[in-house]
């Protein structure tokens, strides 16, 4: 039979496992009766831990909520993933965050077994994080609070919004999501005046208070994938040529060589589809057409036309006499991310 103590945490480490014991599951792993395990349930009530029990042929014990935090029992590979989350918060974009992840690091390390701290500072010491090549914007983590819990409860959100030059504007919206991209935060909401949808940067809005009435959710378009629909907006916004390029390939195969950032793909038929892409420039246009590995036929803009043609002559005059066999090609990477305002 194990000690008091022993028993006591590894109960505990039972019930942080997010479901419900019965008494005797928990008596048997324990290797005690079903009354020891009663005892232990109130040692552990005592201590601060909230522990509901339901009665009959089907209750059990479950960890629940509490109105203070007790302390956490973590195993080793979670008390690690924690610290490197708690160091990454730190070099995050959100403001008000540093100190107090650095204070819960502090706090980690400091009972962390030497085996798991070494673990952590080698992590620390060996992972050198690209610093950013221009001024990031933060975030600030009441306004991720409010606006995150607007679309947990469905509630219409009024906000003060600054576009890129700085103009403010009023918005009514029923928010959908919150997304992480990077360094920035995106909400995406559909637009109440504007009937449409839209994706808003986060360090650009004031919310302002009350929120508005409750509303039905509305259906993302594009199949309800809220991460590729704000990597596709948020592209697109900051593409100064588009071009839609019919590919002689199923649909299928050639969205699996684009990244949602790069461009939408639509089929035609079993042996064609339209690629709908854009660039900042008809140069990186081209890379991405010439990557894809299938026959294409483009029809504008002028200049991508211009920019074809010139390539083909370049790449013909670069390979005099017979063609090698050619080697599988790359598919497109995703673009650099834009500092954009919402979707165009």
């Amino acid at each position: 039979m194990l000690e008091t103590s022993a028993r006591l945490l590894r109960l505990l480490s039972l019930l942080q496992t997010a479901r419900e014991w019965p008494g005797a599951e928990l008596a048997e792993r324990l290797g005690v009766s079903g009354r020891t395990v009663r005892n232990d349930i109130d040692r552990l009530r005592e201590l601060g831990y909230p522990v509901d029990a339901t009665r009959g042929p089907a209750g059990g014990y479950r960890l629940a909520a509490g109105t203070a935090m007790p302390p956490l029992l973590l195993d080793d590979e979670e008390a690690v993933a924690v610290a490197v989350a708690l160091r990454t918060v730190a070099q995050s974009a959100l403001s008000g965050t540093e100190d107090i992840a650095l204070r819960a690091l502090a706090k980690l390390e400091q009972v962390l077994p030497s085996r798991l701290r070494r673990r952590v500072r080698t992590l620390q010491t060996y992972t050198v994080p690209v610093p950013a090549d221009r001024p990031r914007p933060t975030v600030d983590t009441d306004v991720l609070m409010a606006l995150t819990a607007a679309c947990r409860d469905r509630e219409r959100l009024r906000f003060d919004y600054r576009d890129h030059g700085g103009s403010a504007t009023r918005r009514v919206t029923e928010p959908h999501r919150v997304v992480s991209w990077g360094r920035r935060w995106y909400l995406v909401a559909w637009d109440v005046d504007r009937e449409d949808w839209r994706t808003f940067r986060v360090d650009r809005i004031e919310p302002r208070t009350p929120t508005g009435p409750r509303f039905t959710p509305r259906e993302l378009p594009g199949g309800g994938d809220v991460a590729a629909h704000v990597a596709r907006q948020v592209s697109a916004a900051g593409w100064r040529h588009r071009a839609r390029v019919t590919v002689h390939a199923p649909a299928e195969a050639v969205a699996e060589r684009i990244n949602p950032a790069v461009g939408v793909v639509e089929a035609v038929d079993g042996t064609r589809c339209v690629l709908d892409t854009g660039a900042d420039s008809v140069e990186t246009l081209g890379v991405y057409l010439g990557m894809l590995g299938y026959d294409f036929d483009v029809t504008g803009p002028p200049e991508l036309l211009v920019h074809l043609r010139e390539l083909a002559g370049r790449y013909e005059r670069s390979t005099p006499g017979p063609d090698p066999a050619p080697a599988a090609p790359a598919a497109p990477a995703a673009p650099a991310e834009q500092d954009v305002d919402r979707a165009p």
